[in-house]
């Protein structure tokens, strides 16, 4: 996942919006213009990284014998485990098709950038994120029963919670999912510290996993898993969820986030400086 450069005033002072979106355009343009193979493995980078949430929800469930003292107890414990793949992921620069859903399109809003360089950085990062979403999932739904640290019914039930539901819940639930990334994608740009980065992920990615919403690329991670190490989901199962998830965390970044941040930024009109002391 990209991150925003620092900004040009004080390291003290927040940022205002014309800041972070200003930012958000350089980094998004720089993203824009590099070659498809370093973008690529970026993408396969960021696609093994995340699954490292999955896979220690997995664990998790393993350890707890799937009982837990209430549903509240593990509705927060997989929620924090959820988070450790995307920490991972912005804490490594790499990149994450669902932060370019708003990163990405700015610079084209802004007509620095055209859609079909767009186009050309969607399907690479996101080729790239679920090769290694895939080869994750395909190592830990072997390595994890060998190593006695997952059950392989952990794989089937995190898994058949993502792929039970209508396409209409999934495409609105990734909308959710998909807006979510893209304001951590602004929230990371107006972040000046790396704890304060990092809880901004936490926040936003936390959120998904309590709202049960699909993320396309750490969902193919929870799924392919339980396709290849559980029992009762098929190939057919991850193409529904891969579609429609993708389908909805494109539309939440891109109108709720991208259009509407730079729709209000860019008609707030004048940057006013601050009245001294302030």
């Amino acid at each position: 996942m990209a991150t925003a450069t620092e900004g040009s005033g004080d390291a003290t002072s927040p940022k205002s919006q014309q800041d972070i979106l200003t930012e958000q355009i350089h980094e998004g343009l720089s993203e824009l213009r590099r070659p498809w193979d370093g973008l690529f493995l970026s993408g396969l980078s960021a696609g093994l990284d995340v699954g490292f949430g999955p896979a220690l929800m997995a664990v998790m469930l393993t350890l707890a014998d799937f009982s837990f003292a209430n549903e509240l107890t593990k509705e927060l414990l997989m929620a924090s485990a959820y988070t450790v793949g995307f920490i991972l992921v912005v804490l490594g620069r790499s990149e994450l098709f669902t932060e370019h859903t708003t990163l990405a399109v700015l610079p084209v809003l802004d007509r620095q950038a055209s859609v079909g360089q767009l186009a050309r950085l969607w399907s690479v990062v996101y080729a790239g994120n679920i090769v290694g979403a895939v080869l994750f999932a395909a190592f830990l739904a072997v390595i994890g029963p060998a190593t006695g640290v997952i059950e392989p019914a952990a794989f089937t039930e995190i898994a058949t919670g993502l792929v039970e539901h209508p396409w209409w819940v999934l495409v609105g639930a990734g909308v959710l999912a998909g807006w979510l990334m893209g304001l951590l994608s602004w929230l990371v740009a107006a972040g000046q510290e790396s704890f304060t980065r990092v809880l901004f992920v936490f926040i936003c990615t936390s959120a998904i996993a309590l709202l049960h919403a699909p993320h396309c690329i750490a969902g193919t991670v929870e799924v392919v898993m339980g396709v290849l190490g559980g029992t009762g989901v098929g190939l057919g199962d991850f193409a529904y969820f891969l579609v429609f998830s993708t389908i909805g965390n494109v539309v939440g970044g891109t109108v709720f986030v991208a259009l509407l941040k730079y729709g209000h930024v860019a008609r707030s009109g004048p940057r006013t400086e601050r009245p001294a002391g302030w």
